[in-house]
């Protein structure tokens, strides 16, 4: 998954409240346009983009199309990003635990 997809993905206000939802529970696609005053085509293709960028992801259940989000790729992706423009947070991170494990 290509960092810049992802950022470009979560670019878009309707795309964040559709993970905002998806973080929740599984929603079909038609759960997903109920809750926006857009077309479905436009709601289909927020749903591409955010695919595309491996945020969420689409099962097909009978007639309908059910989609939840892929948490461990959003939490990967941005903590990656973190450490990329921090790299020593994740040094400074483990550090503090030790110092507070050994405190207690």
């Amino acid at each position: 998954m290509a960092v810049d997809s992802f950022f470009e993905a979560l670019a878009s206000r309707p795309r964040r409240e559709i993970l905002a939802y998806l973080s929740a529970q599984e929603l079909t696609a038609g759960e997903i346009a109920s809750r926006f005053a857009m077309s479905a085509p436009a709601i289909s293709r927020h749903l591409s983009v955010l695919e595309g960028a491996g945020l969420v992801s689409s099962e097909r259940r009978g007639q309908y199309v059910v989609y939840r989000l892929n948490k461990d790729n959003l939490v990967n992706t941005l903590t990656g990003f973190a450490f990329e423009i921090c790299p020593k947070a994740g040094p400074l991170k483990r550090e503090s635990r030790r110092l507070a494990r050994k405190e207690s």
